[in-house]
């Protein structure tokens, strides 16, 4: 399911909220997630799961076409934990 399809499914089963007001709600959303996660907080969505930002360190990669040695950078991924319900219904209990 692409952000269209999410917005497009919530306003279906809302009839009293409009297509640009479901869209403004995801959105809003999505950016509180993004922006708790930038400043190093973790988001819970119970049931769901969690979103957390986890920190790689600096280490030497290979180039897979030369094999060339290749400094990377330390960076920071963010990272999902699923929830128990989320768990339990993809493998159907």
């Amino acid at each position: 399911m692409i952000r269209s399809e999410l917005i497009q499914k919530i306003a279906d089963e809302n009839p009293h909220l409009t297509q640009r007001h479901v869209e403004r709600i995801v959105n809003t959303v999505f950016e509180e997630i993004i922006e708790a996660l930038a400043k190093g907080d973790r988001v819970e969505l119970r049931g769901f799961g969690a979103f957390s930002v986890k920190a790689r360190d600096a280490r030497i990669g290979r180039n897979p076409r030369t094999g060339e040695a290749v400094q990377v950078d330390d960076k920071k991924v963010p990272f999902f934990k699923t929830g128990k319900l989320l768990r339990d219904r993809l493998n159907g209990k």
